[in-house]
């Protein structure tokens, strides 16, 4: 890989085995093209966000650096999703496979397709907690700095698991 960046890619299941389907996904992510898995966090079950009744989430983050433009990358976590079976029926509704590409570097993207910092980022424990699992110091393009907003960020209903 000749020009790199570092990204962030947030992982989620609720549906069919989400702690295989988490594992598998993470697996993948480190076969895309140009791309690298560099580490990934722990896992944690959460509480769904979203409709109805659904059952609890099992999330992580992997860091990877990759050459790949912020759309290619998009469409490779896209398949990777695809190959599981995602179905987008329901906004924030129960799915096999979630992959949100979080951060890209220290750009910012707002195009109909991809939101970069990712629009939630900052607001889900599910996201916060795994990304200081894997870094320290982190800063968003924002300016924030991750552990201010994990000073404001609970932690009720999220819990690590336990290998």
């Amino acid at each position: 890989m000749s020009s790199t960046i570092r990204a962030y890619i947030g992982l989620g299941s609720n549906l069919e085995n989400p702690r295989r389907q988490v594992e598998l996904a993470l697996t993948e992510i480190s076969e895309i093209p140009q791309t690298r898995l560099l580490k990934s966090s722990r896992w944690y079950q959460s509480k769904a966000v979203g409709p109805g009744q659904q059952p609890d989430y099992v999330n992580g983050v992997a860091l990877i650096e990759t050459g790949l433009e912020p759309h290619q990358l998009l469409d490779q976590l896209q398949a990777i999703e695809e190959a599981h079976e995602r179905v987008r029926k329901i906004r924030w509704g129960p799915r096999t496979l979630d992959l949100d590409l979080l951060l890209f570097g220290a750009e910012c993207i707002d195009t109909p397709r991809l939101t970069i910092p990712h629009a939630y980022l900052t607001q889900r424990n599910f996201v916060l907690y795994p990304l200081a699992d894997i870094t320290e110091d982190l800063v968003l393009p924002s300016g924030e700095v991750l552990e201010s907003l994990l000073a404001n960020c609970s932690s009720e209903e999220l819990f690590p698991i336990q290998d």
